[in-house]
Formats: structure tokens, C-alpha cells, sequence
């Protein structure tokens, strides 16, 4: 019973990993599934994807490690945040494809909430602007759109999740339709303040209570999985979102600490203490971790687009065959070449917010190659960090002395965390474990069962790697941002 099953349901795969009584991996499964793409703009996941690739990796983990579902104190659940689930309360069975936090079909609804001058009320309410990459105008469209939903969501038929509540409902066998702070803190429906589903935005977007999930804090009692499942009951302790997750898991617990993660987006959270701070530079205020009923808030900097880049070097371009061959090919790029490249294939992010926008490439000559076009990948994904930490330092005052803590795939890369440091002007830290929102949903688990040590201890094992210091002059890294703000800017008025 000594063992915690922590399942990462992402945006372009499913991993459950089992963690041993200190913490370590002992047994790691991963599944990638099929990403639907059926108008410009528009992405799509099939829920049963989603949960069926859950199982077999968690089934696929128990068995690598040796172990029987009864030596498994506990399941932590962390996931793709924003991503929309509507399903049949009586059948389970999902009213429409989960639309995927990528997705922009809602940027006319929240482009006319704009207009009609309801954006300070949803950032006071919510602290999220208004933008289709939360959930509440993708729930809106569903109902809207999809014959019949919005009669049998009046009618209380319907249920709405995120991605966790999706996965528990089934898990459980349909007994528990629940979610935590952080997951409900994302869905553009749920007051940051109070601590509750807020009336007037389910007003504002015309939805119906009654399909909202119960709220629970990060660690809680969130049921007990069905037996025919995994040959025995396990109990899931804890829940937070993926990058949430990924704080705990940093061990971000003092105010001013900083993370960030590098997996299909980008996503750096500021913990704040127990202050939602209002952005002035169009940062997300949200709830970093909610334990013992107690609101812990961040600061938060979405980039859509970070590791989904690379991909799209490999699947879209066909000049890699592997992500780690970027590093090498960004390391032989001709560096008499400026190439910029703004990766807005989904819209802009944070600060900028523009959902419109198309990714652009600059500087192009006839001697560009695969070289080049993977360093300015590489490079795109630091240069939007810097984007975000710059608003972080205008909004709360950050320290430039502060370690910026790195995690995903990504941050794997010597090359890409070096340019990191340098065009951040900031040291950069790789922990020992780079699976760190695993590791944040498996502590939340197993410190609710009592295998694992409180916070404090918790923080103080965290591991360090390797740190990135910066090596380059100032001139070169300014000269090489007002390159990149002006590729923005120029990408923005196409």
C-alpha cells in the first residue's frame, strides 16, 4: 500500500506514472491519441480517447511495476485544463467531441462580451479575461450547438467537467461528479474570491447551474474508483490542473517563487500568497492551490504554443523525426541568420491575448534551413517567456535575482534553457525530477492517505539538476527582443 498512482491526462497524450513511499518513479506508461482538427481554428478530442487511454496506461504502469491495484494507497489526477466535457447524466456517454483549450471557434462570443464592456466584471469575478481559451464560452457553444442541449441541460440530463471531472465520473462509475479549485478556477463560471460558482456568470454566458461539479479542495476525499476497473478500489485523493500541479510539484509555496512549463503551451504561475493580485499587464489572476479549505493565488502567463512547435517541426515541416534533434540542428544554425519566428498558430496568448493571429516567420533568406527554423522554434518559446515575466515584474514587483523554475519536456534541452537564461537576463533551474506535475498530483494523493511529509518537508527535498546562468551581453539580448516585439507586432497586423 505503499505506492501512489498519479495519472497526467494531456493534450496530446495520457500517462499514468507510479510513484514509490519516497516519491520516486517506479513504473512509468504513456498513450498518445488523435487530435481533430474539423474547421480552421477549431480543436477537438474524442472524450472516450481520453478515458480509454487513461485505463490502459494505468493498467499498462501497474503492470510494468509489478504491482496489483491493491498496493496503491491512492490515485492523483492532473490534466489538460479548460478542455470541455458535456455527457448524458443517465448513460455517460458525451453530448459532443471534448473541445480543447487550443480551440478558437468562441473568439466572436467573447469579442461581443468585449464590445458590450463586460470584460472588468468577468476579471474582477473570475480573474480570466475574456477569450475562448477558457470554458465557459465553449460550454455555451455546445449548448447552442449541439440539437437538443440546451432543453436537457434545463432539464438537469446534462453534466459539464473539465477534463478531471470527465475522468472521475467514469472512474467512479458515475457516482461522482466533482472537481478542484484549480480546475473550476479556469472555466470562466467560478468566483476566485468567494470560492463558489458565480450566478451572474452563469448568467452572462446562459448556462445552467445544474450541470456545474461539486468543488472540493486540491486534496480531498474525490471517490473510489469502480473494482472491475483495476481489480480493486483505489481511492482518488487529489486533483489539481496541470500547470497547478506543476507548482506544487516546483514546491512554489512562498510568495514571489516562480515556475514554468514547457509542454504543448508554456505556462509560468507566480505564487502570490493568499492575494488575488488584478493584472494591469493582461495576466491571469488564479488559484495556484487550494488545501484545508484555504486559497493559495498566482499570477499566470499562458503561451499556447511552446513545445507544439516543435511538433509542428516534425509532423507539419517533416524536418525532424524526433524532438531531440532540435537542440543539435539549433546548435549548427548559421548565426549571421536573424530568423523569428512567431509560433500563433492558435492566436497569441498572454499579454497579448489575440486569438486572430496566425503565426509568421521573419527573415527569411535563401540560405534558411532546417537549421535555423529549429532555433527560432527554440528561440520563439523564450522570447514569449520574456514576455510574461516581464508583465509579472511590472504587476508584482518580481525580483530579477529570482530563479525561474523550469519543467516539461522542453526544459530537457541545454540549448533552449541556456537561451532561456540569456534573453530572461535570469538564472534558471532544472530539477532532478522533470515530471514535476506528476509529481505535484501524486503529493496532493499521498499526503491525503499519509504516505507523504507535509509542505514544508516536501519543499525541502525538492532536487536540484542543473542551473542555467546567463551568458550573454546585454546588448545582443535586448537587440534580440526588439526583434522579436516587432515580428509580433508584425504578425498582428496581417
Amino acid at each position: 500500500m505503499g505506492h501512489v498512482l498519479a495519472i497526467d491526462q494531456g493534450t496530446t497524450s495520457s500517462r499514468a506514472i507510479i510513484f514509490d513511499k519516497n516519491l520516486q518513479i517506479s513504473a512509468v506508461a504513456q498513450e498518445e491519441f488523435e487530435q481533430y482538427f474539423p474547421d480552421s481554428g477549431w480543436v477537438e478530442h474524442d472524450p472516450a480517447d481520453l478515458l480509454n487511454t487513461t485505463l490502459r496506461t494505468c493498467r499498462q504502469a501497474l503492470k510494468t511495476a509489478g504491482l496489483a491495484a491493491g498496493d496503491v494507497c491512492a490515485i492523483g489526477i492532473t490534466n489538460q485544463r479548460e478542455t470541455t466535457v458535456v455527457w448524458d447524466r443517465a448513460t455517460g456517454a458525451p453530448l459532443y467531441n471534448a473541445i480543447v483549450w487550443q480551440d478558437r471557434r468562441t473568439s466572436d462570443i467573447c469579442a461581443a462580451l468585449k464590445d458590450a464592456g463586460h470584460e472588468p466584471r468577468v476579471s474582477h469575478l473570475t480573474g480570466l479575461l475574456l477569450d475562448p481559451y477558457f470554458s465557459g464560452t465553449k460550454l455555451s457553444w455546445i449548448l447552442d450547438n449541439v440539437e437538443g442541449a440546451r432543453t436537457r441541460a434545463e432539464r438537469g440530463e446534462l453534466a459539464f467537467g473539465t477534463v478531471d471531472s470527465w475522468l472521475i465520473w467514469h472512474l467512479t462509475g458515475g457516482e461522482r461528479h466533482v472537481t478542484d479549485a484549480t480546475n473550476a478556477a479556469r472555466t470562466m463560471l467560478y468566483d476566485i474570491r468567494s470560492g463558489q460558482w458565480s450566478r451572474e456568470m452563469c448568467d452572462l454566458l446562459n448556462v445552467p447551474m445544474s450541470l456545474l461539479p461539486e468543488v472540493l479542495d486540491c486534496a480531498a476525499d474525490f471517490g473510489v474508483t469502480k473494482l472491475d476497473l483495476f481489480g480493486a478500489e483505489i481511492p482518488i485523493l487529489g486533483v489539481a490542473g496541470d500547470q497547478q500541479a506543476a507548482t506544487i510539484g516546483q514546491a512554489c509555496f512562498e510568495p514571489g517563487m516562480m515556475k514554468s512549463t514547457y509542454g504543448t503551451g508554456c505556462f509560468a504561475l507566480m505564487n502570490t500568497g493568499d492575494t488575488p493580485v488584478a493584472s494591469q499587464n493582461r495576466l491571469l489572476t488564479t488559484i495556484a492551490y487550494q488545501l484545508d479549505g484555504k486559497a493559495t493565488y498566482a499570477l499566470e502567463g499562458s503561451i499556447f504554443i511552446a513545445g507544439a512547435v516543435v511538433q509542428w517541426l516534425r509532423d507539419g515541416l517533416g524536418i525532424i523525426s524526433d524532438a531531440r534533434e532540435t537542440q543539435d540542428l539549433a546548435q549548427a544554425a548559421d548565426p549571421a541568420q536573424n530568423v523569428i519566428l512567431v509560433p500563433a498558430f492558435t492566436g497569441l496568448g498572454a499579454p497579448y491575448w489575440n486569438p486572430h493571429c496566425r503565426g509568421a516567420v521573419f527573415g527569411l533568406t535563401r540560405g534558411t534551413g532546417p537549421a535555423e527554423m529549429a532555433r527560432a522554434a527554440l528561440e520563439s518559446v523564450g522570447y514569449q517567456t520574456r514576455d510574461l515575466l516581464e508583465a509579472m515584474q511590472a504587476d508584482w514587483g518580481v525580483s530579477r535575482d529570482a530563479a525561474l523554475r523550469v519543467d516539461g519536456g522542453m526544459s530537457a534541452s541545454n540549448w533552449a534553457m541556456q537561451f532561456l537564461s540569456d534573453i530572461l537576463d535570469a538564472r534558471v533551474d532544472r530539477p532532478e525530477i522533470l515530471e514535476t506535475t506528476a509529481v505535484g498530483a501524486a503529493w496532493l494523493a499521498g499526503q491525503r492517505a499519509g504516505i507523504y511529509p507535509d509542505q514544508q518537508a516536501f519543499a525541502k527535498d525538492w532536487a536540484l539538476a542543473r542551473s542555467f546562468a546567463p551568458d550573454m551581453n546585454d546588448a545582443t539580448r535586448q537587440s534580440r527582443y526588439a526583434g522579436w516585439k516587432r515580428a509580433v507586432e508584425a504578425a498582428q497586423a496581417v
